[in-house]
């Protein structure tokens, strides 16, 4: 028997085959022992991952010097890695799934579809019995360009102050060398992360302020990379003494 198989699947096959293999790489230059992300929620089945691309539609978020939409790159990595989690084994929903604002009909300025959209998500992510929510971002800091790399910041539920550890520690390794960032606690002026009743960080994956890291972050090899840090983060922690 002959079994065709379309060039695109098995295009995404390599791309998952090599995104698996890069987190193997990620997991063993780790230091310490490993334990999964379940024995942080004292040994209970993982949550559903809720993958959220920030921003969409007409609010595009950060904009970079040559055009670059933030909305759009953080749509793109958070498909790959949701695809990747999902990949290994993992239950995921997204926020959305196109470059769109999901604000409920009725919201007509800018402002009301931003904070419907953001009331939607909420309303998302506790209307699940367990959730952890993943953000991803893209950062700007137009008053100093020479700033980048990938941060994560976290909310105040357990276990997010240590899942933002282990994802860090994996960007810090792959994406961040030689400008290593630590996590940060995120600011209760943020609506999203203030009133989920789950776990939740938030990933800015680069700064749009900053032509290399722009660069990057257009690049289908770069999100990759990326996506493969934040699921080798949520995957695994180190213990701690």
């Amino acid at each position: 028997m002959v079994v065709l198989i379309r060039k695109t699947h098995l295009g995404l096959s390599a791309l998952l085959l090599a995104a698996v293999a890069g987190m193997a790489l990620i997991l063993w230059q780790g230091s310490g022992s490993i334990t999964t992300f379940s024995s942080l929620t004292g040994g209970e089945p993982s949550p559903i991952v809720v993958v959220d691309p920030g921003h969409g539609g007409e609010d595009g978020g950060a904009v970079a010097a040559d055009g670059t939409v933030e909305s759009g790159l953080n749509l793109q990595i958070a498909q790959r890695l949701n695809d990747l989690l999902r990949f290994l084994g993992q239950v995921t929903v997204m926020t959305r799934t196109e470059d769109v604002s999901i604000y409920s009909d009725g919201a007509e300025t800018l402002h009301q579809k931003k904070v419907s959209d953001l009331k939607n998500r909420v309303a998302l992510v506790n209307g699940l019995e367990d959730a952890v929510l993943v953000s991803i971002h893209q950062n700007s800091l137009p008053g100093s360009p020479k700033t980048h790399g990938a941060q994560v910041f976290y909310n105040g539920l357990e276990p997010a102050p240590a899942l933002a550890a282990t994802v860090q520690e994996r960007l810090n390794q792959s994406i961040n060398t030689g400008n290593g960032k630590t996590p940060k606690r995120i600011s209760d002026s943020i609506y999203l992360t203030k009133n989920v009743t789950a776990p939740a960080i938030i990933v800015e994956c680069g700064f749009l302020s900053n032509g290399e890291d722009t660069a990057h972050l257009q690049e289908p090899g770069y999100q990759l990379q990326l996506a493969v840090a934040v699921a080798a983060g949520y995957l695994s922690t180190e213990e701690t003494p």
